[in-house]
């Protein structure tokens, strides 16, 4: 029997669970993968109310063939964690894929894994990528040859089909895609700056502007250290 596709999702407090919980759905799906979430420590994980358990401690995984890695309001926290960020860098080294949806790319970016490669992001954090020497895109899903990046949060669907016609072909995604029943049509046009209304986008500005600044000073502070 051939060896199983190992997909690691790395985890870490603070994480945005449709990051990773949306991805996990369908390449869950996929023949041949073997999927692991886990932590520094194999520590338990709080995500916007939920909790995750027993996961596996990060050091503990040999190797993986897709490093997945999420974002999410703990994205900066986890930036300056040594111990994580150290495991990102041995993991992704020898992976067949990069891989993030949302605020992930930020971390491989960080971790010195996207020189002059297109990474997809969150439309809020997105130029902070230029700070680690990737390139910022505004794709829904990028592919830059063995990196494969989602925009923010929702896009990983997009993202893990994308994936899965990678691995296994444009027919084993689109059975998945029917099987999740998996065709959207959201009741608004939106969800991008460029979609959404000037009022909406405006308000939303205003809300994340205290945040963002905080979080665009970090990153930019991490990445000059």
């Amino acid at each position: 029997m051939s060896e199983p596709l190992v997909i690691v999702f790395p985890i870490y407090q603070g994480v945005t669970q449709l990051d990773f919980t949306g991805p996990l759905q369908f390449l869950r799906h996929m023949p041949g993968a073997e999927i692991i979430v886990a932590s520094v420590d194999g520590a338990d994980v709080e995500s916007e109310g939920l909790h995750f358990t027993q996961l596996r401690p990060l050091p503990e995984i040999a190797r993986c063939d897709v490093l997945c890695v999420p974002g999410g309001s703990g994205c900066t926290q986890a930036l300056q964690d040594e111990a994580f960020m150290r495991q990102i860098r041995r993991l992704g080294a020898d992976a067949r894929y990069l891989t993030s949806v949302c605020t992930g790319s930020l971390i491989l970016a960080a971790a010195g894994l996207l020189p002059g490669k297109r990474a997809a992001c969150h439309w809020s954090m997105r130029d902070s990528l230029k700070l680690f020497g990737a390139i910022p895109s505004a794709a829904r899903v990028e592919r830059d040859g063995n990196v494969i990046s989602g925009g923010g949060v929702t896009a990983g669907i997009d993202f893990a089909l994308a994936l899965i016609a990678e691995l296994h072909g444009e027919d084993t995604a689109q059975t998945i895609q029917l099987y999740l029943e998996y065709a959207p049509a959201p009741p608004f046009t939106g969800g991008t700056p460029e979609l959404a209304p000037p009022h909406i986008y405006a308000k939303v500005q205003a809300q994340m502007a205290e945040s963002l600044a905080r979080r665009r000073a970090l990153v930019a502070q991490i990445a000059q250290s």
